[in-house]
């Protein structure tokens, strides 16, 4: 592994269990060993740390939910073995984005982007199930999908199973070309 993963993957998991914006610089760089001035060579900034966490795990998510078939059934299956690797914390882009509203357009921006991706990905998993564009329903399925991954912080990772079969649920609905 090389220091620039070793130093994302370090910042990683303090931000994952404490949050990004009371993590100071000598915290950040001691799970890597490192000194500032190298964190600040690879990254720029602390800020630039942050926004290349948030990249790497927004890849990270999005390989893997590639790697499933193009359904919406795979979204939440992709996101019940997420939620077994990397716990039931709810989503770290919007903790960062939340975190950062007031802080920092940068992160926001970069936020905002990916969830635009994951976004679109939705309508194309929706659209392939239904055969056509129904913008509505995939912002019903985005919104089951976000709810279940802040949802399993509160009540466990069963309701990803819940949210998944609403999910279906109203993919079949619409499928039957009611009025």
């Amino acid at each position: 592994m090389n220091k620039r993963t070793e130093i994302i993957d370090g910042a990683t998991r303090l931000f994952e269990a404490e949050g990004f914006r009371g993590i100071g610089i000598d915290r950040l760089i001691a799970p890597s060993g490192i000194s500032t001035r190298t964190l600040y060579k690879h990254f720029g900034s602390r800020n630039g740390l942050v926004l290349a966490v948030l990249a790497e795990r927004h890849r990270t998510f999005m390989d893997q939910l590639q790697a499933q078939p193009g359904s919406v059934e795979a979204l939440f299956d992709t996101l019940r073995a997420w939620v077994r690797e990397h716990g039931t914390l709810g989503c770290m882009l919007l903790r960062a984005r939340s975190e950062y509203a007031q802080a920092s357009r940068e992160v926001v921006s970069l936020v905002d982007a990916q969830k635009t991706e994951f976004r679109n990905e939705v309508a194309e998993r929706v659209k392939l199930a239904l055969g056509k564009n129904n913008e509505r329903l995939f912002t019903q399925v985005w919104l089951l999908f976000e709810g279940a991954t802040a949802g399993a912080g509160v009540a466990g990772a069963s309701v990803i199973d819940d949210a998944k079969q609403a999910a279906l649920s109203l993919i079949a609905f619409a499928g039957t070309d009611r009025p």
